[in-house]
């Protein structure tokens, strides 16, 4: 809204509210399109006649497929309504296939964390044979393949803002002096069109929790082989979906850093009076500025060290409550005595909030240190942007490997390689134990790391001149 608003100006467009309400616009479509499309959502398998269990997952994948098509032709409305201008007239169809690189570069972020933490494909058949000669190789297949899949996403997103940032560039927007000044707001509308299926997606996030925990409903409460084998089959599906919303998660964080990143630039030479906004001129030649770069990156890899380490000693401490209790309770193995439930549960519960002072004290005052005593704006710049590219590559790594790990024991549960309590199995599971630090903490963490250190810069802009 903001950029938007910023642009009418510089064009001096005679009317410009359609550019400032344009994203209110396009996310009321947005919500109501995801309805539709999870209210679409239909199983056909009867359950009166034994039939196999269709692929949850194919289900989903429809629904998502109709909330695509409606998102497409509702975005292309919305920008015709809201963003034509005569002194532009083609300009709307230039935002609108800006929209389009948005909502396909949320489809393959979708599709890629798919194929890389769904059993169904080849990554996690390898990883899950790798279990097969132990826990060391499982553990260096996991992180082999968590770093690939850090590939295929990159060259999307750099795709995706490329093209962006091109076609709201030539939508024919200029300012007083006949230059280009969509492209910023370019990028913009391809972010609202990578988020106008985030309705779904976070519908999608939110089965994974469920189907889990459904699963250890069951396993408590003794229940049949054969309801396991459906909860298992839908917690893996789980897997996958809570790892697909986190690949949009950082995909979209990538590109709404860019747009917060251009408006720190902005804004360093508004109040500086200097021609900052060229990103050439944060030069990584000069020390101080390297050094803020390098600060930058080490900041991703130090917030994340602190964020495994943290989940490591709180299941130490569960751990040791939990052979405590075995030890005073002999009847808990036996179903005799109830377990203390609420004494993990308070564990849990007050490590989560402690653990996370400190590195959420480090994201906070990182960027201010670094801002005052060394070249100020420039080195901050610098350090945001490393950050950015090394917090979108680790979340990447992270979330895919962890998910994948997952997967890995929930496919050798099917019953191949050995199946359950086999050596296999053993493997599989200490590969998972590693893998939930990952995806549950650390990666998903990482997002709003991003987002906040580019906001936090954005907002002491002036202090650091």
């Amino acid at each position: 809204m903001i950029l938007g608003g910023t642009m009418s100006k510089r064009c001096k467009l005679e009317d410009p509210s359609g550019f400032i309400l344009f994203p209110l616009v396009v996310h009321s479509f947005d919500l109501v399109i995801s309805s539709i499309g999870v209210l679409s959502i239909r199983g056909t398998r009867n359950a009166s006649v034994k039939s196999p269990m269709e692929d949850p997952m194919a289900i989903l994948q429809k629904g998502y497929s109709i909330t695509i098509v409606l998102a497409v032709l509702t975005f292309g409305a919305s920008t015709r309504w809201m963003l034509y201008t005569e002194q532009a007239p083609s300009a709307w169809f230039n935002f609108a296939l800006c929209g389009l690189v948005g909502i396909m570069t949320a489809y393959a972020f979708v599709w890629i964390t798919k194929y890389y933490t769904d059993y169904k494909y080849e990554p996690v058949r390898s990883l899950a044979l790798a279990s097969s000669t132990g826990h060391g190789t499982n553990i260096i297949a996991g992180v082999s393949l968590g770093l690939e899949s850090t590939a295929l996403p990159v060259l999307v997103i750099s795709v995706a803002i490329v093209s962006a940032f091109w076609l709201g560039q030539t939508s024919g927007l200029v300012d007083e002096s006949g230059n280009p000044i969509g492209g910023l707001f370019g990028t913009a509308v391809a972010t609202m069109g990578m988020l106008s299926t985030a309705g779904y997606v976070l519908t999608m996030d939110m089965f994974g929790p469920i189907a889990d925990n459904a699963g250890g409903i069951v396993e408590m409460s003794q229940q049949p082989e054969s309801v396991r084998e459906i909860t298992d089959l839908l917690d893996a599906v789980g897997n996958t979906t809570k790892a697909t919303t986190k690949g949009f998660a950082i995909g979209s964080a990538a590109l709404a850093s860019f747009l917060l990143f251009s408006a720190y630039m902005d804004e360093v030479s508004t109040f500086s009076q200097e021609a900052l906004t060229q990103v050439t001129q944060v030069d990584i030649a000069i020390p101080e500025v390297f050094v803020g770069g390098l600060l930058g990156s080490m900041l991703i890899f130090l917030f994340s060290a602190w964020a495994c380490s943290a989940v490591g000693r709180t299941a130490q401490e569960v751990v040791n409550e939990v052979r405590r209790q075995f030890i005073e309770r002999p009847g808990i193995m036996e179903y005799k005595e109830k377990p203390d439930y609420g004494r993990c549960v308070a564990i849990v519960a007050s490590a989560s909030l402690r653990e996370m002072i400190k590195p959420g004290a480090l994201a906070i005052i990182s960027p201010m240190v670094v801002g005052q005593p060394l070249l100020g704006a420039k080195v901050v710049a610098a350090m945001l942007m490393f950050a950015t590219v090394s917090g979108i590559l680790m979340a990447l790594f992270l979330n895919t490997a962890g998910g994948a790990w997952d997967n890995a024991k929930k496919y050798i549960e099917t019953g191949v390689l050995g199946g359950k309590g086999s050596e296999c199995h053993k493997a599989a599971v200490t590969g998972d134990t590693v893998g939930d630090p990952f995806k549950d903490t650390a990666g998903p963490s990482l997002h709003v790391l991003i987002k906040m250190l580019a906001t936090i810069t954005l907002v002491m802009a002036p202090i650091f001149l």
